[in-house]
């Protein structure tokens, strides 16, 4: 199945002039479609239309039509939007693991922490929202496709977890060039049309920022609760700022704060350095008044781990970071309630 079959498959609805993109990978397909926003209500019925004429092509596994709403000026306020159907109804609890920046280790932290919640007996699935810079694959050591079965994509599942990655999807060296719409459509088949199953948490490995995708992520996935990341240097902590109040505005309520690279002990010698500096973090998060949820060394091991596709809670079980991890899935658990 090639774009131009699928926008061939579109002609009969006549909406060329609505395609805002097409995208086939697979088997799973996503088009976008411009609508304004006042349209966006009328229009899904012809939204569900398209998307059950696509399921239902030859080789095609999956598909997924997304509306692009651009908001028009009116003096009055809008209606309120009809209530959706939950994305995830079998799932309890999703944890957002989230900085303001790049850099920090939130997908080490967000791995490591999943991993570290399985362990304590929990049904933990763990979803890579990154889409420009994809991460679990290699840090979970999977480099398999996932089946598709009746129209739901299946998990890969390692080290107790199940997880999902647009890394799974396409090459490791394939650059995501993609337009906002279409990285919107490829979160929503991600929560809504993958098989998670009944979860305790889905621990949520959140792009970097504060833009559209955190914020679809944050009212499609509905989170329990979000984790900052942060390294402790006042750079760093700038930016987890942000993510706090991102988290703040869109009524998430932040868990707590996660200093990462916290410090580093030479296995050589044991000499302390702090390099990034240290308690940046914990100071931070008495300052806004959330909890601190505890600091993470910087060791050697967390990279070759990494490297190994095998997670450092697993690769060496009694180190420090290991037990810093678990002591902060200790937390997260007694947060939500498990």
């Amino acid at each position: 199945m090639t774009e131009a079959e699928i926008r061939a498959a579109l002609a009969p609805f006549k909406i060329e002039n609505r395609i805002d993109g097409v995208h086939v990978q697979d088997g799973l397909v996503q088009v976008s479609l411009r609508a304004a926003r006042q349209e966006a209500a009328g229009l899904e019925g012809l939204r569900r239309e398209i998307e059950a004429r696509l399921k239902g092509l030859q080789g095609v596994k999956s598909a997924t039509v997304v509306l692009t709403a651009h908001a028009a000026p009116s003096p009055s306020s809008p209606p309120a939007p009809a209530a959706e159907p939950p994305l995830l109804p079998e799932v309890k609890h999703v944890v957002a693991v989230a900085s303001g920046k790049g850099g920090v280790g939130k997908s080490t932290v967000a791995v490591n922490l999943a991993v570290s919640l399985a362990q304590r007996g929990l049904k933990v699935g763990l979803l890579d929202a990154d889409i420009y810079g994809p991460s679990l694959p290699k840090m979970l050591g999977l480099a398999t496709k996932p089946q598709v079965h009746d129209g739901r994509i299946q998990t890969l599942d390692a080290w107790g977890v199940k997880s999902m990655s647009i890394g799974y999807l396409v090459p490791e060296d394939k650059a995501m060039i993609w337009r906002g719409p279409m990285v919107m459509g490829a979160l929503n088949q991600m929560l809504g049309q993958v098989d998670w199953g009944a979860l305790d948490i889905l621990v949520v490995d959140m792009p970097p920022g504060t833009g559209d995708a955190q914020l679809t992520l944050a009212q499609k996935a509905k989170p329990s609760g979000a984790v900052i990341v942060s390294t402790p240097q006042d750079l760093a902590l700038l930016d987890a700022r942000r993510g706090v109040q991102m988290f703040e505005q869109v009524g998430i309520k932040v868990l707590g704060v996660v200093e990462n690279m916290s410090f580093f002990c030479c296995p050589a010698c044991g000499h302390r350095a702090e390099i990034f500096g240290h308690g940046g973090a914990e100071r931070e998060a008495e300052r806004i008044g959330v909890p601190f949820l505890g600091e993470i060394p910087l060791e050697i091991a967390v990279r070759e781990a990494g490297d190994e596709g095998k997670p450092v809670v697993a690769h060496d079980e009694n180190g420090k970071v290991a037990v810093a991890f678990r002591q902060l899935a200790a937390s997260v658990s007694k947060a939500l309630g498990l």
